[in-house]
C-alpha cells in the first residue's frame, strides 16, 4: 500500500512538471506567435522581400537552431543538468523579439530571427530531454501530447491578440512586436518558480563514443525517414504566404495562422494517446500523408475561403508529427543520451528544413507553385516507403 501510494504521488509530481513545462510553452507561444503570424506579410509587404528572401530567412533561422539542438542536448547529458539550459534559451527569444519593431530590412529581420531561434536551439534538446524524464515510457505519447497541446493554446491565443490589436485598437504590426515581451516575461517566471530539475549524476561526455551509442539498433534509419520528409516539408510562412497571395486581408492573416493552430491543436493528445496504443510510427506515417494533402491544397487552392481550409489540414499535420516524432525518440535511445538522440535529430530535422524552404521558395518564384507542391509530396513519398519499411525490420531495442 504505502509502495502505491508513493508510486502515485511520484506521479503527480511528474505530471505537475509536465504542466509547468507545458504553460513555459503556452505564454511564450502566445509572445512569439503574436510576432510570427504577422512576419511573414510583413517581410514581404513592408520590408518588400522576395517569396526566396522568406525562404531563406525561414531556412537560415530554422537550421541553426537545429544545429544548435544537438550541441544544448549533449551539455545537458554531460552535466545531467536540464533547466539553466532551458532558462537561457526561453530568455534570449523573449529579449529578441520585440527588437522586430525597429528592422527595416531584410538582414535586420533576418539577424533578428537567428537570435530568437538561437535560443529556441539552446533550449529545445534539453527541455524534450526533461520532459521524457519526467515520465514513463508507456506514457510518452501522453505527456509530449499535452505538452503540445498547451504549446499550441498558446500559439491560437497569440495570433488573435495580434489581429485584435490591429483591428480594433489600430495597432501597426511594429506596436504588436514590442507587446509580444509581456507573455514571453510570464513563460520566465513559471520556468523559474515551478519547473523541476530532474537530478541525474553528472557523466564524461564522450562525444563520438556517444553518438555512436544513439546511432546503435535502428535510430539511423529513423532519422533518415525525418531526413527525407524535412526534404520538402516547407513552414507555415508558405501557407501564410499562399494567404497574402489569395488576397486575404493583412489583418486577417493572423486568424488563418490561429486556424492553423488550432486544428494543431485539436489533433496533439489525440496523436499522442493514439500512437501510444497502436505505435507511434504508424501515427506518424498517418501524420506525413496529411502534409502531402496540404501541399495539393496549396497548391489547388483558388480563393479566400480556400486559405482557410489549407490551415486546417496544414495544422493537423503539425499537430501529428510534431506530437509523434518526439515521442518516438526516447524509444530508439538510451535513458541517459535523450538529450544526444534529440540532438542528432533536430541537427538531422534542421539541416534539411533549411533546404526545404529555400527549395520551395525559390521553385515558387522561378517555375510556380506547382512545382513548389510537386517537390513536396514527392519527398513525403519516399519518407513514407521509409517509414513503412522500418516497420518491417526486427524489434529494436531500447534501454529503460
Amino acid at each position: 500500500m504505502a509502495a502505491r501510494e508513493k508510486n502515485a504521488e511520484a506521479s503527480k509530481s511528474s505530471m505537475r512538471n509536465v504542466f509547468a513545462l507545458g504553460f513555459v510553452s503556452f505564454f511564450t507561444d502566445v509572445s512569439s506567435e503574436m510576432v510570427f503570424s504577422l512576419l511573414p506579410a510583413f517581410l514581404l509587404v513592408e520590408i518588400g522581400a522576395s517569396r526566396a528572401v522568406l525562404g531563406v530567412v525561414e531556412g537560415l533561422a530554422e537550421s541553426l537552431s537545429y544545429v544548435l539542438r544537438m550541441v544544448s542536448g549533449v551539455i545537458s547529458d554531460r552535466f545531467r543538468r536540464r533547466k539553466p539550459l532551458v532558462f537561457i534559451g526561453y530568455a534570449l527569444s523573449t529579449a529578441v523579439k520585440p527588437l522586430f519593431a525597429v528592422a527595416h530590412t531584410w538582414i535586420e529581420v533576418l539577424a533578428i530571427r537567428i537570435s530568437d531561434r538561437v535560443g529556441k536551439g539552446v533550449r529545445t534538446s534539453p527541455r524534450d530531454a526533461l520532459l521524457s524524464e519526467s515520465v514513463a515510457e508507456k506514457r510518452m505519447g501522453v505527456a509530449f501530447g499535452l505538452h503540445r497541446t498547451l504549446d499550441q493554446l498558446g500559439a491560437i491565443i497569440g495570433p488573435l491578440i495580434a489581429s485584435a490589436l490591429m483591428l480594433f485598437f489600430a495597432f501597426t504590426a511594429r506596436d504588436v512586436f514590442w507587446v509580444s515581451f509581456i507573455p514571453g516575461s510570464i513563460a520566465l517566471a513559471i520556468l523559474v518558480f515551478l519547473v523541476k530539475e530532474r537530478e541525474g549524476a553528472s557523466r564524461k561526455a564522450r562525444l563520438l563514443g556517444d553518438v555512436r551509442r544513439v546511432f546503435s539498433g535502428n535510430f539511423p534509419w529513423l532519422l533518415l525517414a525525418v531526413a527525407v520528409f524535412s526534404l520538402g516539408a516547407f513552414n507555415f510562412s508558405f501557407v501564410l504566404a499562399k494567404a497574402e497571395e489569395l488576397n486575404v486581408h493583412v489583418a486577417l492573416i493572423p486568424i488563418v495562422y490561429a486556424v492553423i493552430n488550432v486544428s494543431h491543436t485539436a489533433v496533439a493528445i489525440p496523436s499522442g494517446v493514439l500512437s501510444d496504443k497502436i505505435g507511434k510510427e504508424k501515427v506518424l506515417i498517418v501524420g506525413y500523408a496529411v502534409f502531402a494533402v496540404s501541399a495539393f491544397l496549396l497548391w489547388a487552392s483558388n480563393s479566400q475561403w480556400c486559405a482557410f481550409l489549407v490551415a486546417v489540414v496544414y495544422g493537423v499535420y503539425m499537430g501529428i508529427v510534431e506530437t509523434v516524432q518526439r515521442a518516438l525518440i526516447p524509444k530508439y535511445a538510451p535513458k541517459e543520451l535523450r538529450g544526444t538522440a534529440y540532438g542528432l535529430y533536430y541537427l538531422t530535422a534542421g539541416s534539411c528544413f533549411l533546404v526545404a524552404n529555400i527549395v520551395v521558395g525559390a521553385l515558387w518564384d522561378t517555375v510556380g507553385i506547382m512545382a513548389a507542391a510537386t517537390y513536396s509530396i514527392t519527398t513525403t513519398i519516399i519518407a513514407i516507403a521509409g517509414l513503412s519499411l522500418l516497420l518491417l525490420r526486427k524489434p529494436y531495442r531500447t534501454e529503460a
